[in-house]
């Protein structure tokens, strides 16, 4: 088979399937709206959970990075590429969610990768959720390390595989917030059967810094745990981009000389960790109060108002409400009956989401008003008719 045939054959079998995925050109995709052609719609798909993306404060503080330190960080880290703004942003994420180190990475994919990559070989086993981010699963796949997948938030089954001897170190990794199920992990349980094992523990929490426990401080502040490594993006709940491990400080002295997506990366722009700067004072502050306090509302308010259809949602109580519809044809053509009724969601199948499991992946925001919950709850149930 030619190059051309394989790609060819791979596409032609996505499209059989429904499961072809495609990018919709918006002139703006955080936020209350989103416009496309000239048409606003209501957004439920943004994962800007606080509203942040455009606050003020924070695309001022970008704004004087850019005039201060221009757009670009001319290298990596190790080079020229770490300014004075990436070191004051790495001591306040560590003092805020209490580790000796913070390490800023260009995106949460590379943070997972770097992490798992540097610190795992041929020895070691990796348990994973089986719902992983597909950045954990990957890496975990690639690295030279046993890679074995627990079923879902299942602790007796993680308890099992841990179990099994191994010839060298056990690294357990799940998320805080799963981000197709928007469901939590039993993180106390799960790092206690870490301990007891010996392994350690590592948590990305994408869906959960800046969203959820006091300060913001997300899943770890929720459970009160503190895992070996802490992965959070800046994407979501921070509204803005990027990531950073927390860790020891042996820890990121290693990763410094081994994790390759750090060493070999252009750094983000310093202008970034300014804004950065500016949106974890914001989510530190009363306003990060109000802010998580208005989205807790949205979420109570929709998930009162789904009634008989309440079902086809998971166990959720985050941002992310996943409607489970099953058919990839179903997910698409109910996607599209709410765009044309104003409402911007985004249909999630397989390999996103496990066969049979295609959603809608509906995501409220701190942005959104209550009208905002109720005209969605009405599209929803006409549609469902």
């Amino acid at each position: 088979m030619s190059w051309q045939e394989r790609i060819s054959a791979a596409l032609d079998q996505r499209r059989a399937a429904d499961a072809l995925r495609v990018r919709a050109v918006v002139d703006n995709g955080a936020g209350r709206f989103l416009t496309r052609d000239n048409r606003r719609y209501c957004n439920f798909s943004s994962n800007d959970y606080l509203g942040l993306s455009r606050h003020p404060a924070i695309v001022r503080a970008w704004q004087q990075g850019a005039e201060r330190y221009g757009v670009g960080s001319g290298g990596s880290g190790h080079v020229s590429g770490y300014t004075t703004a990436h070191q004051q942003l790495e001591e306040q994420l560590a003092d805020w969610l209490g580790y000796p180190r913070a390490l800023l990475f260009i995106s949460g994919f590379a943070a997972n990768q770097a992490v798992i990559t540097a610190l795992t070989d041929k020895e070691d086993k990796i348990v994973a959720d089986r719902l992983s981010h597909a950045s954990l699963l990957e890496a975990a796949d690639l690295s030279a390390a046993r890679l074995r997948r627990f079923h879902h938030n299942d602790v007796s089954h993680l308890q099992t595989l841990l179990a099994t001897p191994c010839a060298g170190q056990q690294l357990v990794v799940t998320e805080g917030i799963f981000s197709m199920d928007g469901d939590g992990a039993p993180l106390g349980a799960i790092a206690e059967a870490a301990r007891q094992q010996q392994a350690w523990l590592m948590v990305d929490d994408a869906h959960g810094i800046g969203v959820t426990g006091e300060q913001g401080r997300g899943s770890i502040a929720v459970h009160n745990v503190k895992p070996d490594l802490l992965i959070v993006t800046f994407g979501k709940g921070v509204g803005v981009s990027g990531a950073a491990v927390l860790c020891s400080e042996p820890v990121a002295d290693y990763l410094l000389q081994f994790a390759r997506h750090l060493i070999y990366s252009t750094s983000m722009p310093p202008a970034q960790a300014a804004a950065l700067q500016a949106s974890l004072a914001i989510i530190r502050s009363d306003e990060g109060d109000a802010r998580r306090q208005r989205l807790g509302e949205h979420i109570r308010r929709f998930r009162r108002g789904t009634g008989e259809f309440s079902g086809a949602l998971g166990e959720s109580d985050s941002a992310i409400q996943p409607l489970i519809v099953g058919e990839n044809a179903r997910a698409l053509a109910l996607a599209q009956r709410l765009r044309e009724e104003g409402i911007w969601v985004t249909a999630m199948r397989p390999p996103t989401v496990p066969p049979g499991t295609a959603r809608l992946r509906l995501t409220l925001t701190a942005a959104h008003e209550a009208q905002d919950i109720d005209r969605l709850l009405e599209v929803l149930y006409a549609a469902g008719q």
